[in-house]
């Protein structure tokens, strides 16, 4: 298999990570996020990694500074990017980025066959935070829709995946 770059996203709570977790299974797989260096900078300060509501807007708003201020957030997904293609083992780079404007960015400066893929999860509610309230303000790729009980989901959902890689 080819290697190929997923950028997902979707609300907190939606099953992005349990959708890694199921793809490792069958693939080589790498999952790195863009809120990765926001995070630690922010447990330097203080910050205790909860992901409450309050801890959701803080880590938003620390990324949209950096955003704007060195690109951090992007520049470490590229940097994660090059590691994926230097090594021979993984196959599927899973990339989480929230904002779309960072997805478009990112997506725009990847050469290897990258899709888009949203989990979207009904009955999900506002966590109060533009990364989260605004997941679903990007046309993406594909969108799964995870409301199966979760012992059927790995199944439904490489059923779907294979879909996607096939086309990739």
């Amino acid at each position: 298999m080819r290697k190929i770059v997923v950028v997902i996203n979707g609300k907190g709570k939606a099953g992005k990570d349990t959708i890694c977790d199921i793809v490792s299974r069958h693939f080589s797989s790498v999952n790195v996020s863009s809120i990765s260096p926001i995070k630690e900078i922010a447990r330097q300060h203080g910050w205790n990694g909860e992901k409450d509501n309050n801890s959701r807007r803080f880590l938003s708003s620390l990324k949209k500074a950096f955003s704007e201020f060195n690109d951090l957030p992007t520049q470490y997904l590229l940097s994660k990017y090059s590691e994926f293609i230097a090594d021979q083992e993984h196959e599927i780079m899973f990339a989480h980025i929230r904002e779309a404007s960072e997805i478009a960015r990112f997506s725009s400066m990847v050469p290897t066959p990258l899709v888009t893929l949203f989990i979207d999860r009904p009955g999900l509610g506002r966590y109060d935070n533009e990364s989260d309230d605004d997941a679903g303000n990007y046309t993406y790729d594909y969108v799964y829709v995870n409301n199966k009980p979760f012992k059927s989901l790995e199944d439904d959902f490489m059923r779907f995946f294979n879909s996607i890689v096939g086309s990739a």
